[in-house]
């Protein structure tokens, strides 16, 4: 059996095919084993037929892939494995050795017990993959490992019957062949060594209960013992299977992000603060979840942030790094977390075949947390796995608000605590939260500007615009040429809809810097407003954070 990844691909594990498979019960012809070699050559003569035989090739006929088994409940996996082979020298490989173990057992034994050892070893084989790994794996190396283990044990027990015939292929003579192969698997890249224990292992097993049919006598045996072999084969890949379907909490600090994920996913930063996780397949099958905090500067609804998500990563007819769009619904609301959202769906088409996509823009203060979920759109069932991430998301605390936190408890007396959680409470959303600290930052400490300026924007930005204004106009008194505090006054008169006056106040801002290019383009686009449309201060109604109607930000973001 061969364990196929997307970095490396080992060579297939060499077998002990003992010295021949012709000595045994002569009447008993194995049509099991040849039916079972020739369904190997015609699998893999399909699979050369249809192209190129790589990891995506296996997947769709059928290879152990663990996120499949395990997310999309494609147990059956388990079975088809079996019968895939990477490349023409893994499967001759293994047909030469079962040609020879297998006729010799199936002569040996009765057909129903060798058919369930088969059945017992294949479900064992890939049930022992995938409890050590969730990668991609394929041959039928497990069931020769199953038909040399139960060999060995039938041949050492049975060693001083004159009329058991096949002990030169088991007992002791089996053991140093056995253990040098295993030895070579261990040592090998790309080998799948823990299904070929699985394997040995339920033959080892099965040869404690298997009785030559030479020596069964004149009674004639009943079903229940490969039966109950069978039974405890599914009863360990069911436990394999429940045990590693379980899904796990992963939470960001940075971010403040917690969301519930299969726990066979992995995740890594990129170079741009990006956090990603993917079930691990390298195409075929893959699905990701990623997530990103984007400053937007100012408070917003997350619209800005879609579309520039819809026109960069989803133009139609273009291919992108998931692939090409074919279709693109939204931005529509919803709620993700229990936060007002902006969700985007989309049909993609990739070289490893169809796939779907949603992505979440989700305001958080000053902070647009943009959420994307890809999955392959060959297996639907994956969508109950991004319905559950999606519905159980939440946000908590950032660490640099319990930092923020911790260091305001620890110096009640002190106003720079004070004002740094206000501030991060502001810019993350919670406006009403950060009056109460910002302003006692001010009681502490009348004479800094920076302390009025946030509270102004905090009163203003929880909607207590004559508070905020008095705060803003305040904080000018003591800081006449400070162009934060002018900046707060332009929101003031942007709150109140007075767009001349927030004009003017602007200008003097302008004359204190010059060179702002912020307050620059806030100048420009306040202009184009006022030109453009001219209307009666009683019929302004723009938005709070300065963002006028229509969608023009004033302020832009630093």
């Amino acid at each position: 059996m061969t364990g196929l990844s997307p970095q490396q691909v080992g060579q297939p594990g060499l077998l002990s095919i003992g010295q021949a498979a012709g000595q045994g019960g002569a009447r008993a012809f194995p049509w099991v084993t040849l039916t079972l070699v020739g369904v190997l050559l015609g699998v893999q003569g399909a699979l050369v037929l249809r192209g190129p035989v790589d990891v995506d090739a296996l997947v769709r006929w059928g290879a152990k892939a663990g996120p499949l088994v395990l997310e999309a409940g494609q147990v059956w996996r388990l079975v088809t494995a079996n019968l895939l082979h990477r490349d023409a020298l893994h499967l001759a490989l293994n047909v030469v050795v079962l040609a020879a173990a297998g006729v010799a057992l199936e002569k040996v034994c009765r057909r129903r017990d060798y058919v369930a050892l088969l059945v017992a070893a294949g479900l064992t084989t890939m049930a022992s993959s995938l409890a050590w790994s969730g990668a991609v794996s394929v041959g039928a190396s497990g069931l020769v490992y199953g038909c040399m283990g139960a060999l060995l044990v039938l041949g050492r027990r049975h060693r001083s019957h004159a009329a058991f015939r096949v002990r030169w292929l088991s007992g002791e003579s089996a053991i140093p062949t056995v253990l040098v192969f295993l030895w070579m698997g261990w040592t090998s890249v790309g080998v799948d060594n823990a299904g070929h224990l699985g394997g040995l292992v339920t033959g080892l097993l099965a040869g404690a209960f298997l009785e030559p049919r030479e020596l069964e006598g004149m009674t004639r045996p009943g079903v229940a013992r490969p039966v109950v072999g069978v039974l405890v084969a599914i009863a360990v890949a069911t436990a394999v299977v429940v045990e590693r379907s379980g899904w796990r909490v992963e939470r960001d600090d940075g971010f403040g992000v917690a969301v519930v994920m299969p726990q066979g996913w992995s995740g890594e930063v990129d170079g741009q603060g990006r956090r990603t996780f993917s079930n691990g397949l390298p195409g075929l099958g893959r699905a990701t979840f990623s997530a990103e905090a984007i400053e937007a500067g100012e408070p917003g609804d997350g619209l800005a942030q879609a579309r520039h998500f819809q026109e960069e990563t989803l133009p139609l007819g273009v291919p992108g790094p998931e692939g090409r769009t074919l279709s693109v619904q939204g931005p529509q609301s919803t709620q993700v977390g229990g936060r007002l959202a902006l969700r985007l769906r989309a049909e993609l088409d990739g070289p490893a075949g169809g796939k779907r996509l949603i992505a979440f823009f989700v305001p958080r203060g000053e902070w647009v947390y943009r959420l994307v979920f890809i999955w392959p759109a060959q297996w639907p069932e994956y969508q109950d796995v991004v319905s559950r991430m999606v519905a159980e998301l939440r946000f908590d605390e950032p660490s640099v608000l319990r930092e923020a936190r911790g260091r305001a408890l620890l110096s009640p007396g002190a106003a720079g605590p004070q004002r740094e959680l206000g501030a991060v409470l502001r810019r993350l959303g919670a406006s009403r939260q950060a009056i109460v600290p910002l302003t006692e930052a001010v009681r502490l400490s009348p004479s800094h500007v920076g302390a009025r300026v946030e509270l102004a924007r905090a009163l203003l930005d929880a909607g207590r615009v004559d508070e905020g204004c008095h705060a803003a106009d305040e904080a000018e008194v003591y800081g006449p040429s400070d162009t934060g505090a002018l900046e707060a006054g332009v929101r003031c008169e942007l709150s109140r809809g007075a767009l001349p006056r927030a004009l003017e106040r602007l200008e003097r801002a302008r004359r204190v810097d010059p060179q702002d290019a912020r307050l620059r383009a806030a100048e420009a686009a306040l202009r184009a407003v006022l030109e453009t449309s001219a209307p009666h201060p009683s019929q302004e109604s723009p938005r709070q954070g300065g963002v006028l109607e229509g969608g023009r930000r004033l302020i832009p973001r630093p």
